[in-house]
């Protein structure tokens, strides 16, 4: 008889790990960090038939023992908590602990067999960091903006406007360190000015997809939109034909990919030809942009795929 897959499901908190391993029903902990992980990894590299080790997406937390087990060379794959959530009710597991979350995502990992992600290099989770800190500050700012809005006392509103301006301060540093970090990539400095080159593509929309969709160029226009989210999914039962909607892929990837749409649409030939003639069809505003956002990715994937630089070109119907 064949050996069944070894599947591994990690529960990532702060402090520790809880690793379930299946077939053999195996439950232990480590802590989260270099030693837990090297522990981890010594009794991982020891498995037979090792298919798969499935982590959530935790806010970060996954990250350290996520990289250390793909440097180590395991095939790791990080997946939507929410996915997890829905196989664990649909399998009747209405008790939550971690050492259940554990067996709950190595059942998950031999059901579904979710894809193995490249993990990238360090100067690839590098860029990553510096994305995230921006986005950070972006909100900081926002919400000190609404704050000295809503304060009347003189105050409160110069020391708003002081942390406002060292905020600020503190973007525009870490964007002069993304650039540096660009500059120092002969691949990434010419994929940067590729994507620039497209109407409605700003620096910033370009460096979050260097930074947070390195597959872009290495996947086909349905696996990439799939990947950021803006693949449109049926909703049809019996003889009802539901509305298909988008869900799931890379929030942060897709807010910006909507806001360069939203310029696109005005100055992108391409893009404005297309958004028109959706909506003299007749489909609402929500739904144009949805399928321009998905027509702009499969646009930079191409052109990131091919190398070559933009140009207008007609769009089939």
């Amino acid at each position: 008889m064949p050996e069944h897959p070894t599947t591994v499901g990690i529960d990532v908190a702060k402090d520790h790990l809880d690793v379930a391993t299946l077939p053999s029903s195996e439950v232990y902990c480590v802590t989260n960090d270099a030693a837990g992980q090297a522990e981890l990894i010594e009794r991982l590299q020891s498995l037979k038939n090792l298919d798969r080790i499935v982590l959530e997406a935790t806010g970060g937390y996954e990250r350290a023992p996520a990289l250390a087990l793909a440097d180590a060379g395991l095939p790791v794959a990080i997946v939507n908590p929410r996915q997890t959530r829905d196989f664990a009710r649909a399998s009747g597991r209405t008790a939550k602990t971690d050492r259940i979350d554990a067996l709950s995502l190595a059942e998950f990992a031999r059901a579904l067999r979710p894809p193995i992600r490249d993990l990238g290099n360090e100067r690839q989770h590098a860029l990553e960091d510096l994305i995230h800190r921006r986005r950070q500050l972006v909100i900081m700012i926002g919400s000190e903006r609404q704050r000295h809005t809503a304060s009347r006392n003189p105050i409160v509103r110069k020391s708003i406007q002081t942390l406002i301006a060292t905020l600020e301060s503190e973007q525009r540093g870490i964007e002069r360190q993304l650039l540096r970090t660009i500059e120092a990539d002969p691949g990434w400095r010419n994929r940067l000015t590729l994507l620039q080159a497209v109407p409605g593509v700003g620096p910033i929309t370009a460096l979050t997809l260097l930074a947070e969709l390195p597959e872009l160029g290495n996947l086909n226009e349905k696996r990439i939109a799939a990947l950021v989210g803006v693949a449109p999914m049926n909703r049809d039962s019996g003889r009802k034909r539901g509305q298909r909607r988008t869900t799931g892929g890379r929030s942060s990837v897709r807010k910006v990919l909507y806001m360069a749409t939203l310029t696109a649409t005005k100055y992108n030939p391409n893009i404005k030809t297309f958004y028109e003639r959706l909506r003299t069809a007749g489909k609402p505003a929500k739904v144009a942009l949805t399928a321009c956002m998905r027509k702009l990715l499969t646009i930079l994937n191409a052109i990131t795929k091919t190398g070559r630089e933009w140009e207008p070109r007609p769009i089939p119907t």
